[in-house]
């Protein structure tokens, strides 16, 4: 009758694994995870120790049991670290582990022998098979190993109870209750001569309690809501609250524009009157009334751009709470406003005379591209040499006829060319004037320019120029670090996806740049600068320019030569 019940233990301990596996998370917590496929391992021992027939079975089944006080209690040390977002270091976790398997080794090897209990015997209660067993010396061994797990158990529970954090107070009542439960039944059940262990039935409702509280658990956990360098390292503060209101997470950065959400209780409404509940829940009901995505506020002198979304741990889920992303915007706002202002000139003097406010536009053009190529150390004069080397190349297009060119065109793209590199106005000094090759992330960042200069050029350009141009120089804006064979930016583009302009441009641009010198290298010389062009035909460049370039190379020397 005993068996079937742990039998019965067993199967909804596997039906728990099944569950999970359902729920098809994105993010996978290890420890979790290890506690749910475990339980059902020791499970099978206590399931076999009522239905074995001999002493040496029964030997086998209790070394799938001291599972549970060992290798599970590890485990469940390592969660409660976890959730109180305490970082213990990777050799640390190493000893552990290795002092946890050395103990369950030992404990396999010499359960065969009278070293871990001198005697055991097999009843038949009735009910099932039941083993009783005298305690070797190295029982003591293990209740000093149990003793020390779990003073540090009840350790971390107390430093969790009294520490405010990030996380469930409804996780840690189930966690101090059922270790509580777990604690008592152990100590009783090794002070009183029983038949059958009660700990599988608490295994099994603990498993199934787990199983049900892993969204809530994590919903409190900011890193399982966006990611690690995000959470630690983004210079974007992140918030998460639940589908009801309540405050389940958030990351550090979030104080800079929130401080009080320093002392707010998780699985509280945020607290009234404060700042954060203003934003925060003026924004979650526009979200829900009309689908408003943003909200702009200002924090002292800082301007701040808060977005929300909908989040979700499973793949295919519906959602569980909402997650607000809040970024500083205050250099975008005055770089936009500084384009505002100029827009606004110009503008005002549209009515009386179109060709003069053009003209004026022009020059603010000039004036920002001179402006960004005075500050950058690496590119000075860059704007005014490109420009000149765009108007060579479009002109020997026209000549060479390769592709249909009216003057029209042929003016916009020269026009176009000091627009550029507009984009860099957004870069940081340290990288726009490092005095050397960018690292990684450094590049990542200097390749945005090309996005931002596209549009800047709509924000300088829409209101006063006409489709046609505005078209054309945002193509080379934004596309003339695109590569013919597709491994260029911003967007991968692939031969004649690439705009003709954009495609002129980005000869011009590197030939500049080869020929000129830079704080990192000297400028190289003209044979090798045009071997440099002409090999990269086909793969960097528009495989047609190779005529191009070759029938205007002269012309550009002599540019450069004077």
């Amino acid at each position: 009758m005993i068996s079937i019940y742990f039998e019965i233990l067993l199967l909804i301990s596997i039906g728990v694994i099944v569950y999970m596996a359902m729920k098809n998370y994105v993010v996978v917590d290890i420890y979790y995870w290890s506690i749910v496929i475990l339980v059902p391992v020791i499970l099978l021992g206590y399931w076999l120790k009522t239905t074995v027939t001999s002493v040496e079975g029964a030997r086998i089944a209790f070394a799938f049991i001291y599972l549970d006080s060992t290798v599970l209690l590890v485990i469940i040390l390592f969660s409660i670290l976890r959730m109180l977002q305490i970082r213990m270091p990777v050799w640390g976790k190493a000893l552990v582990y290795i002092a946890t398997f050395v103990h369950i080794f030992v404990i396999w090897n010499c359960i065969h022998n009278k070293l871990y209990y001198k005697s055991m015997k097999l009843i038949d209660t009735g009910v099932g098979i039941a083993t009783k067993m005298e305690s070797g010396p190295l029982k003591s061994v293990h209740w000093a190993f149990l003793l020390i797990v779990m003073i540090a158990i009840v350790w971390l529970l107390i430093v969790a109870w009294v520490k405010k954090g990030t996380y469930s107070r409804k996780t840690l009542i189930l966690y101090t209750a059922v270790l509580a439960a777990g604690i008592l039944i152990y100590i009783i059940e090794a002070l009183i001569d029983i038949d059958f262990s009660t700990l599988p039935t608490l295994y099994v409702v603990s498993d199934v309690l787990i199983a049900f509280n892993y969204d809530r658990d994590h919903n409190h956990d900011i890193s399982f809501l966006v990611s690690k360098e995000q959470a630690e390292n983004s210079k974007r503060a992140y918030v998460a609250l639940s589908l009801s209101g309540e405050f389940l997470s958030c990351n550090k950065k979030t104080y800079d524009f929130m401080p009080e959400l320093e002392m707010q209780i998780v699985d509280e409404q945020l607290q009234k009157g404060t700042f954060a509940n203003e934003i925060l829940y003026d924004l979650l009901d526009a979200y829900k009334n009309g689908g408003t995505l943003t909200s702009e506020f200002q924090v002292g002198e800082m301007a701040c751009l808060c977005e929300i979304s909908e989040f979700s741990l499973a793949r295919s889920g519906k959602a569980q709470g909402y997650l607000f992303d809040i970024r500083d915007i205050t250099e975008e706002r005055r770089v936009f406003q500084v384009m505002r202002n100029y827009n606004k000139t110009l503008n005002e003097e549209v009515s009386e005379k179109m060709e003069n406010i053009k003209r004026i536009q022009e020059k603010v053009v000039i004036g920002l591209a001179n402006m960004i190529d005075n500050r950058d150390s690496n590119t000075g004069g860059h704007v005014k040499r490109t420009s000149e080397v765009v108007r060579i190349l479009v002109e020997e297009v026209q000549k060479q006829g390769i592709y249909d060119m009216d003057e029209q065109m042929a003016e916009d793209i020269i026009r176009a060319a000091p627009m550029h590199d507009l984009g860099k106005i957004t870069i940081d000094n340290h990288i726009l004037l490092k005095p050397g090759r960018l690292t990684d992330d450094e590049y990542e960042i200097m390749k945005t320019h090309s996005v931002k200069s596209g549009e800047f050029v709509h924000l300088i350009l829409d209101s006063v120029e006409e489709k046609r141009f505005v078209k054309v120089a945002f193509n080379v804006a934004r596309y003339h670090h695109e590569r013919w064979d597709g491994g260029g930016y911003p967007e991968g583009l692939v031969g004649e996806m690439i705009p003709l302009e954009a495609r002129i441009m980005a000869v011009a641009d590197v030939y500049d740049a080869l020929i000129t010198d830079r704080c990192y290298r000297k400028a190289m010389s003209v044979p090798e600068v045009t071997r440099i062009i002409t090999e990269n035909m086909g793969t960097q460049f528009d495989p047609n320019m190779y005529s191009v370039f070759l029938g205007c190379k002269e012309k550009m020397e002599e540019y450069y030569a004077n």
